[in-house]
């Protein structure tokens, strides 16, 4: 059995489909994390504090405007 040919060569498979489906998953959950959190600090700021709904939109739209800074320039390949 250990014997068979196989068609299979190691390293010589496309891979551009699957990599390209990897870096879209990275991205929505990079996005998705950035938008989740905002809506928690927004949902928190406004419920749990007195700094009511215009305070809490206003730090979540700043909390976004960060976060995005530093999503788009985290290019370190990482």
């Amino acid at each position: 059995m250990a014997n068979q040919a196989s068609e299979y060569h190691h390293g010589e498979m496309d891979i551009h489909e699957q990599a390209a489906t990897y870096a879209f998953v990275m991205s929505l959950t990079k996005w998705g994390s950035l938008a989740v959190s905002a809506a928690v600090l927004v949902l928190v700021l406004w419920f749990c504090t007195s700094a009511g709904f215009l305070g809490a939109l206003i730090t979540g739209v700043v909390a976004v405007v960060i976060g995005v800074l530093i999503l788009r320039g985290g290019g370190s390949g990482h």
